[in-house]
């Protein structure tokens, strides 16, 4: 093997798709280190279960960790269940509510299960902070809490926003960036990866790391990839998520709502196509002789096929095939068996219907009637009282999603 072929090669790989590097430098010289002596570097990446299940958004990360499996370096997949029940305070307003132990190990389930999607089991090893956190004396958390000052903390763009605008901050909120540091010590970790918004959070890894006697990680930080409106990062929050537990149908519906520009992007972040692989599409649609339709296709099977397998991704290709390219009415899909079906026994307001169908709150269903979101049969409507009659109204469109509205015989 040439060496320098191949850290040629091993640095192409890690750097797609990368925002932040620190640095480049240290990276080529641990892994010229790793090649020397055939030592796997050691990559950690964190994630706090504090919600059941991961969107796309989610898997930037897990994609950028299997990138480093198949260079053929060990990935620790690090469950923050002792930071899970703080809470990471990155991006927040406020003091966020902490989960029970229970809670966050419930999550932690299923989190295993959709990240073996995409990472190798057999070559991920998966560990939870609170193996070691729970061994800590008060006097250790003491001596780790005096490794930082007040005024470091501050320069957090949260935490100083919060200070200066006389919001609640937690003691307890400091002790976040800090145990996750820590985790990077004892896990004497090589590079830790994290998504732009937990800068500061590396930071503080390479920091105790230093401390502690230790070579600092390397720090990798991943975009934070925007959601299908292509404005706003993906976030169940402002409905523009794609779910790795979603139906295979949604999925495919969804990445082919997508912008051109927004796909390119996805291509890069979640797609295993190689880098030459990528340059030769962008350049076939540029030219003409790969239509961005198609390109897109592709794309949303991949996706499906990842998350279920090929029957499931040609079955939602064909029933996207069948709701859009053919163009059917409304009415027209209300025997539809692919479409998702709810009974109602009596007329009900539109608001609470929409409630129901995307189980969500009132003021989210409101907020989407209001938005020209919600579709009856042929005609928009923003009328949120509006009442829903069983055999009158057979189908709603909520958003890019159908439901049949059946008649309960109760």
């Amino acid at each position: 093997m040439n060496l320098k072929n191949e850290l040629k090669r091993q640095l192409e790989l890690i750097k797609r798709g990368v925002v932040d590097f620190i640095s480049e430098e240290e990276m080529r010289s641990k892994l010229t280190r790793s090649l020397d002596d055939g030592k796997p570097l050691r990559i950690k990446a964190g994630f706090d279960p504090t919600a059941p299940d991961l969107h796309l958004g989610h898997t930037v990360l897990l994609q950028k960790m299997r990138h480093f499996q198949d260079l053929g370096h060990h990935v620790i997949f690090l469950i923050g269940d002792y930071t899970g029940m703080i809470g990471d305070p990155t991006g927040r307003s406020e003091t966020r509510i902490a989960l029970t132990e229970e809670e966050v190990l419930e999550n932690a389930k299923t989190y295993q299960e959709q990240t073996f999607k995409i990472l190798d089991v057999d070559r991920t090893e998966v560990v939870f902070n609170s193996s070691w956190m729970k061994k800590l004396s008060a006097h250790d958390l003491i001596e780790l809490a005096a490794k930082y000052s007040v005024a470091r903390m501050l320069e957090r763009d949260d935490f100083r926003r919060r200070y200066t605008e006389h919001r609640h901050i937690s003691i307890h909120e400091f002790l976040y960036p800090l145990i996750q540091g820590y985790d990077s010590v004892v896990l004497e970790a090589d590079v830790e990866l994290g998504g732009t918004d937990q800068m500061f959070n590396l930071l503080v890894g390479r920091d105790l790391m230093r401390s502690s006697g230790q070579e600092p990680q390397v720090v990798i930080t991943m975009p934070l990839l925007e959601g299908t409106d292509g404005i706003q990062k993906m976030s169940k929050t402002f409905d523009n998520y794609i779910g790795v537990t979603d139906p295979p149908g949604e999925i495919y519906g969804k990445m082919m709502s997508i912008s051109d520009e927004l796909m390119l992007r996805y291509y890069e972040l979640l797609s295993s196509i190689t880098i030459d692989e990528l340059e030769k599409l962008k350049g076939d649609m540029v030219s003409g002789a790969v239509h961005p339709m198609d390109a897109k296709r592709s794309l949303a099977r991949e996706i499906v096929e990842r998350y279920y397998d090929r029957k499931a991704a040609k079955g939602a290709e064909e029933h996207f095939n069948k709701l859009f390219s053919e163009r059917k009415s409304l009415e027209e899909l209300a025997n539809d068996e692919m479409i998702d079906f709810w009974e109602i026994s009596e007329a009900m307001p539109l608001f609470k219907v929409v409630s129901s169908l995307r189980n969500t709150s009132t003021s989210e269903a409101i907020r989407l009637i209001k938005g020209g979101a919600v579709r009856v049969m042929e005609g928009k409507v923003t009328d949120t009282n509006y009442l829903v009659t069983p055999g009158k109204d057979k189908v709603i469109k909520v958003g890019k999603k159908f439901f049949r509205i059946l008649e309960s015989k109760e």
